[in-house]
């Protein structure tokens, strides 16, 4: 290989390692007015039928339809309070504290929190 065939390939490096550092960095979520959103602001919730700390999601299906997982990517990993589970579908997914992190398809903006409350069994999810 030639000098610059090379100093193309450890600047390749560098980005891939960059970004795979970032990837994983932390679990995608922050406080709101003291709930935990992702990202982009959207509230997220948990699902009082979930144990905590078992692994496992009990919402599937129609319900993951509805509810839709706060999903981990592959080179995530656990941090802290944060987790990551596999869904019965091999998915990974987001937990704060052992208990699994949904969306509500009915949130359309950030800081909506329609979904607290619901059948009684979802909460906004706080730290």
């Amino acid at each position: 290989m030639n000098e610059e065939t090379i100093m193309n390939l450890r600047s390749y490096l560098s980005v891939a390692a960059l970004g795979l550092l970032v990837a994983c960095a932390t679990a995608p979520t922050q406080t709101r007015s003291g709930v935990l959103t992702n990202s982009a602001g959207m509230t997220l919730y948990t699902f009082d039928k979930d144990v905590a700390g078992s692994g496992k999601s009990v919402c599937n299906g129609e319900c993951a339809a509805k509810w839709p997982p706060l999903v981990a990517g592959p080179h995530d990993a656990s941090s802290g309070d944060y987790s990551v589970i596999t869904r019965d579908d091999g998915t990974m997914q987001w937990a704060y504290k052992g208990k699994p992190l949904y969306l509500w398809i009915k949130d359309q903006k950030p800081g909506d929190m329609t979904g607290d409350g619901v059948n009684n069994v979802w909460r906004t999810a706080r730290p």
